[in-house]
């Protein structure tokens, strides 16, 4: 603690700017977190109908329709909107975090906000703190959206629209419906529309079946199983008929104003070609991740052969890495998973029921040798063992008999979620060190989980928030960091 005294001392005295105050702070922090006497104990429970939303400090309830803070010891009831109508019911919504490095115009652009989309296709613009409506844009008289993802996290985000099915009297009639589905893209702090466009299966292919923007790339996924990436700043370059700028006059439509109804956003991004293909992949259910330092692939192929395993590919090279197929080889009804660290740290971390692997990509660029796959480190989980069934035979011969048992049997001690805490870098199964994998501590959440349903756990400095549905109903546990004396 003399360490943490000092740092606390210099800090008062104002020896260091905000990076460096920030750092200490966090230090800190990870210092009380990983000390004996203090662990996480519940403080809050709260049922919902409805499914509840956690993220950056705030859990959402009804809806978005009430939000409530973890800042303090207990949750506190930031702000409860007014009871909204079907047309005005929130589709999705996104949390975004204020600027630090940005001067913008308006004091409120500044603010933490939600971005809400609702049913009627307004995208609303809210006060993270008090539920005040800061923006509203109005999206299309025409098409249905229903979607919000980031892009580029914190900086550009998508709105996607339902797929178009046709009108039922020109399906009956044969008419093909060549338009799939639209996207409008945003920019945050301040929010600016980048346009919106047009996903024709004349231009993508007749077995274009859906489409997502990521990481500035569009993946379009096909119905033969295989997923296209196109570069997203080359379609903005080449294809961007004229910018739109939200509350001015439309250059399309004079009197129309963009991001008023009955307006709303027009198409200002016309693709007429297909744009050239950065990538490639045929891949079971379309998933495909990208990352890595250099960039990699993880995908699962199609080919039966190939069902429980994923394949780590160089994208430079367009070739499997060494040590690059990842099986669990585990027997469990949940099946492993596996994605990119969220750190951009560009290791991937692969998570079956009794196992965790950190593992890293080492590049090939240099030499003529492939990009090869190590492992930095595994945390795995104490196993039982099981006891035989021993049974008695009528001529009175003892006869034992294992059971198969299941990786993640409830009797059995598995990995249900596996969170990372960026500012304190802890990886949260129970308190992992980021870098080493180093078991630092142990911290019961004294409630168990019932498996069978879905869980959701987050770690956020000194919360644990635990989601659990069970048969249609929620209830959210929040758990506080506590010196044991205080219990």
């Amino acid at each position: 603690m003399t360490s943490t005294a000092g740092l606390l001392q210099g800090r008062a005295r104002g020896l260091h700017d905000y990076g460096v105050i920030l750092r200490d702070n966090m230090r800190i922090l990870r210092a009380l977190v990983l000390q004996d006497n203090r662990s996480f104990f519940k403080v809050w429970s709260r049922s919902s109908k409805s499914s509840i939303a956690y993220e950056s400090g705030k859990i959402y309830f009804e809806n978005y329709q009430s939000c409530y803070s973890c800042i303090d010891s207990h949750p506190q009831l930031l702000y409860k909107l007014p009871q909204r109508t079907k047309l005005e019911k929130i589709e999705d919504a996104l949390q975004f975090s204020s600027p630090l490095d940005k001067s913008l115009s308006t004091p409120s652009d500044h603010k933490p906000c939600l971005v809400t989309l609702t049913a009627s296709n307004w995208l609303c613009r809210l006060s993270s703190e008090t539920g005040e409506t800061l923006q509203r844009v109005y999206l299309s008289p025409q098409h249905k959206f229903k979607y919000l993802h980031w892009d580029q996290f914190q900086e550009r985000f998508c709105v996607k629209s339902v797929q178009n099915k046709g009108a039922p009297f020109a399906r009956q009639a044969g008419v093909s419906q060549n338009t799939l589905l639209h996207l409008a893209i945003f920019n945050v702090f301040p929010l600016e529309i980048v346009g919106m466009l047009e996903i024709n299966k004349t231009v993508f292919g007749n077995t274009v079946t859906d489409v997502v923007l990521t990481q500035g790339t569009l993946a379009v996924s096909h119905s033969t199983k295989s997923v296209k990436l196109y570069s997203f700043d080359w379609i903005i370059n080449e294809c961007l008929t004229k910018r739109l700028k939200l509350g001015e006059v439309s250059p399309f439509h004079e009197g129309r104003t963009v991001g008023e109804p009955p307006y709303g956003v027009p198409v200002n991004i016309v693709i007429r070609d297909c744009p050239p293909v950065l990538f490639e992949v045929s891949c079971s259910d379309h998933s495909v991740q990208m990352g890595g330092h250099p960039w990699h692939s993880i995908h699962t192929p199609p080919h039966k052969k190939h069902r429980g395993t994923h394949h780590i590919c160089s994208v430079a090279e367009g070739a499997l890495a060494k040590n690059g197929v990842r099986d669990m080889n585990c027997c469990s009804l949940e099946t492993d998973f596996i994605y990119f660290h969220p750190d951009e740290s560009g290791r991937i971390i692969h998570v079956g029921p009794n196992t965790v692997k950190m593992l890293r990509c080492v590049s090939g660029l240099e030499s003529d040798q492939p990009s090869e796959v190590v492992e930095d480190f595994s945390i795995t989980t104490h196993k039982h063992n099981v006891v035989p069934r021993v049974t008695v035979t009528s001529s009175g011969r003892t006869v034992k008999r294992v059971s198969q048992q299941l990786d993640d049997d409830p009797d059995q001690e598995t990995f249900r979620a596996v969170e990372y805490e960026d500012e304190v870098d802890l990886l949260v199964l129970v308190l992992h060190d980021n870098q080493s994998g180093e078991l630092l501590k142990t911290v019961p959440l004294r409630r168990s989980w019932d498996v069978t349903y879905r869980n959701e756990l987050y770690y956020d400095k000194d919360t644990i928030v635990h989601i659990e549905e069970r048969n249609s109903n929620y209830r959210c546990h929040v758990y506080k960091l506590r010196a044991e004396e205080t219990r």
